[in-house]
């Protein structure tokens, strides 16, 4: 087992102890059979809240009208979550109702997919009801029982079964497939948030290009904000080499590839911070450019080296280049600028005030920016009194 199941077999024996059953459940039981890396661990208990308060001294009610309760010890936080049943989701997302039971079969066949419907004792030994470690054996995502009453409890599953194709490679079996295309109109009760949670794990997924085109082949993107008209642009995207692309960088190629011209308001509709937004639409404008911004030394000056990385990856994947090609010569060109910062210019708005005498002006961005640009030609040197040379032989002072 894990070193972190390991850490948390006491928690399960002092529950034991007290004369309930614990296991461990979820994505960390599924993962471990993988054999991917583990970065925490969920308990289900036939032990009610107060019971399991009873029990540990240091608990916080983080979700306890669901049964979850968190155990605070010196190793660690664990969530602690009684066996319960669930009905009436009339918001296609959480119950109306949730019922506490002992039996942890009945609290298994509430969850999505077989693979994340198994459960583990502290010995290590899997208990698994609904064929979970076939699935993951088959490489095959498969619902819980109806597929369709498991989407129409949660709709957010169907996003969640296209995520766990691009994150494990694994494919969809033919009726939860179907049932993604029949029911995808439900997504429209999910809130943006979830949503855009689920895509961006999708875009970070080692198998992101084989869940973009299943969220094409299920029709799902239809039930996305501002991806409703964009079927052509999802389909490029699945012939682009995006492997190698940040979610940041594969936003800013969907938003040129698919010509959006309001690049601000697309983005907001997906609810992403605006310190991203105004950074993917940075990156947009320079990618997009007509001529490549790495030959135009205050172009590159002005993006910066993190975002120009983004930017000529992005240009890169639009026009064919090699990628990792692209990454070296901004960062080569980059590291040869004269300056790199405003801060590092001997020249600033107050001296250019002082040597002109006038008030300030949109004038005094401009020549800001061509003593910029001259410095970083080579034109003329960061020096003040060199600069302002410059300026007097440009009859511009």
């Amino acid at each position: 087992m894990d070193s972190l199941f390991i850490q948390a077999v006491p928690i399960i024996e002092r529950i034991e102890q007290a004369g309930y059953e614990a296991y461990f459940v979820g994505g960390s039981v599924r993962d471990q059979i993988i054999g991917r890396a583990i970065h925490d661990v969920d308990i289900a208990t036939s032990a009610t809240p107060g019971e399991i308060k009873a029990i540990f001294p240091r608990t916080v009610d983080v979700g306890i009208e669901h049964g979850t309760v968190l155990v605070i010890e010196k190793h660690g936080s664990y969530e602690i979550t009684t066996f319960r049943t669930e009905s009436g989701y009339s918001d296609f997302r959480r119950p109306d109702e949730v019922r506490f039971v002992r039996s942890l079969t009945e609290d298994l066949m509430r969850r999505d997919f077989t693979m994340n419907s198994m459960a583990m004792d502290k010995n290590g030994n899997i208990i698994d009801p609904f064929g979970g470690q076939k699935a993951i054996m088959d490489k095959r995502i498969v619902t819980v029982g109806n597929s369709y009453e498991r989407f129409h409890e949660d709709a957010l599953r169907m996003m969640r079964a296209i995520r766990f194709v691009s994150q494990l490679g694994f494919t969809l079996d033919s009726e939860t497939l179907r049932s993604l295309q029949e029911n995808g109109s439900l997504l429209k009760h999910i809130a943006i948030e979830r949503v855009h949670a689920e895509f961006e794990k999708l875009l970070a997924g080692p198998y992101r290009v084989q869940g973009l085109q299943l969220l094409v082949q299920s029709e799902l993107y239809k039930y996305i904000p501002r991806l409703h008209n964009q079927k052509d642009t999802l389909k490029q995207l699945t012939a682009l080499p995006i492997d190698t692309l940040s979610v940041s960088e594969i936003w800013a190629l969907l938003l040129i590839q698919g010509r959006v011209e309001d690049v601000s308001s697309f983005l907001r509709d997906w609810r992403l911070p605006v310190k991203q937004i105004k950074a993917i639409q940075r990156v947009v404008f320079f990618a997009d450019k007509p001529s490549s911004f790495v030959e135009h030394v205050y172009d590159l000056f002005e993006i910066g080296l993190s975002e120009g990385v983004q930017a000529a990856k992005v240009r890169a994947v639009v026009h064919g280049d090699s990628v990792s090609d692209a990454e070296a010569l901004v960062r080569k060109k980059y590291a040869d600028l004269v300056i790199k910062d405003m801060s590092e210019l001997t020249v600033g708005g107050a001296d250019l005030l002082a040597w002109h005498n006038v008030n300030p002006g949109p004038w005094l961005k401009e020549y800001l920016q061509m003593i910029v640009t001259a410095v970083l030609k080579r034109e003329v040197e960061n020096d003040k009194q060199k600069i302002k040379e410059w300026l007097v032989q440009c009859n511009l002072m």
